[in-house]
């Protein structure tokens, strides 16, 4: 396996393919023997799609749970069963006297933390089945409304029947049903007509790559693969943890799995069992995570590379 080959790759997802399909297209493209993606969009749905390729894939739970930002263009007056535009109308309702500021404070009403009710069609499984297979032989299926957090709803146009925001939250929230609750606190209905990631765990739109640049063959003047100069390196992919770099010795034992305590590794302030850090060898390259366990004054194993 080529190392250039493990790494973060951020898709621009395109309109009416799966996350799923995107990724097997970037897999086939690379000939990777790994690959997946660290958050699914819906079809209807385009943009930052985060990929996770061969070695990189054992990371993808620290970007599952990143925060989102997303473009979303809200159409009143036309309710759906899947809440946005792939659906069947199932409610009209007319659009009378919203003004700005009615839409400003219904808004308002859904920042910080709020309880969300997931959707009828969602990936979101219900006895190993996801829910969108139920609701498509009619049954429907309630699942308990959870906690999310908006960091912020900011209206960018306001074209009636259309509402274009632009929507900063936790992992886990579902923008079309933040959409149809916002038609609801109006006095009407809606559905999602247009969604788009644009930021999703610290990626974000500006250095995704496009899906048909994606599917070429671009090769640089030395003979380089262009896509493969898109791979974020796994140690540049969580700017965010600790780093600690091994000599050979530390590096060997890591690799054997030893038990490494505070005298191995010493970093301040690392005093709380939530702290992640980096392993990188002399070469600069990620081997190891591994979290802080306060009392045992050691280190668990998240993950070797």
């Amino acid at each position: 396996m080529n190392i250039e080959s493990n790494g973060i790759l951020v898709i621009d997802k395109p309109e009416k393919i799966t996350s799923a399909k995107a990724v097997s297209v970037v897999k086939k493209r690379l000939n990777a023997k790994k690959a997946g993606h660290a958050g699914s969009l819906d079809p209807f749905a385009t943009g930052v799609l985060v990929c996770c390729v061969n070695q990189a894939t054992r990371l993808a739970g620290f970007f599952l749970k990143g925060n989102k930002k997303y473009e979303a263009v809200l159409n009143l007056g036309i309710e759906t069963d899947t809440l946005d535009s792939t659906g069947n109308i199932i409610s009209t309702c007319e659009i009378n006297d919203i003004s700005k500021q009615d839409i400003l404070s219904a808004v308002k009403q859904f920042e910080g933390k709020i309880k969300q009710r997931p959707p009828f069609y969602s990936a979101l499984k219900h006895k190993g089945i996801p829910l969108y297979r139920y609701a498509r032989k009619g049954k429907l299926i309630k699942k308990p409304a959870r906690d999310v957090l908006i960091s912020y709803i900011k209206i960018i146009e306001i074209k009636l029947p259309d509402i274009c925001f632009e929507v900063s939250c936790s992992s886990g929230t579902y923008i079309r049903t933040l959409g149809a609750d916002i038609a609801t606190a109006l006095g009407c209905v809606g559905h999602l007509k247009k969604l788009k990631r644009i930021e999703s765990s610290g990626f974000s739109i500006d250095e995704a790559v496009s899906f048909s640049d994606i599917k070429k063959n671009h090769l640089k003047e030395n003979g380089s693969d262009l896509l493969l100069q898109k791979l974020i390196s796994m140690e540049d992919a969580l700017p965010e943890l600790k780093e600690y770099v091994a000599d050979d010795l530390l590096a060997k034992r890591i690799k054997h799995g030893c038990k490494i305590t505070t005298k191995d590794i010493i970093l301040p302030n690392t005093n709380e069992d939530e702290t992640f850090i980096k392993i990188l060898n002399t070469d600069h390259n990620l081997i190891a995570i591994l979290q802080f366990n306060k009392d045992a004054c050691s280190y668990k194993y998240f993950c070797v590379l």
